[in-house]
């Protein structure tokens, strides 16, 4: 039982670690991912980005203008985002830069940070709880074993060798 409490506080800690290593990890892999962005759907890099865009309501990385740094960018040479970082409300949106209002301001790279956070968040308190209920039963155990060595009328079942 104490094994598991050790193991789950490591846990615990494997997972601190691991909120503080996602910014940059995420952030070096959202830069990877923009640049090979190339707007066909078949392209998995390409869905990802959209989906994320879309679901999170989000625009390029900081905010919509990075996608003025990407290759896909210079090579439509349309001055325009992809659709997905057309508001909903923008009925009207084509993804052009003219016309920033119809376009999500906030970047995705910090959303998603949050996001992943959130998540580890819930696997440490997860953890933090079971490591509180393998306390609880340690304690439970303590108080069970200090009350029967204190009690003058225990007796064994087992007497002599022969059951009684």
């Amino acid at each position: 039982m104490g094994q598991c409490g050790i193991t789950s506080s490591k846990t615990v800690l494997v997972f601190l670690n691991l909120i503080f290593w996602v910014e940059s990890e995420v952030d070096r892999r959202i830069h990877k991912v923009y640049k090979t962005y190339n707007g066909t759907s078949p392209d998995a890099a390409s869905r990802a980005i959209d989906y994320v865009q879309r679901q999170l309501h989000c625009c390029g990385i900081h905010n919509y203008s990075d996608w003025e740094n990407t290759d896909w960018f210079k090579e439509t040479k349309n001055q325009s985002v992809p659709l997905s970082c057309c508001r909903t409300s923008a009925s009207t949106c084509n993804g052009s830069l003219a016309h920033p209002a119809d376009l999500y301001s906030e970047g995705c790279e910090a959303l998603v940070v949050k996001k992943l956070q959130d998540i580890m968040m819930y696997v440490i308190w997860a953890a933090l709880t079971f490591a509180a209920i393998q306390l609880l039963g340690m304690l439970c155990a303590c108080i069970v074993l200090c009350r029967r060595s204190r009690d003058p009328a225990y007796e064994l079942l087992i007497t002599g060798g022969t059951y009684a």
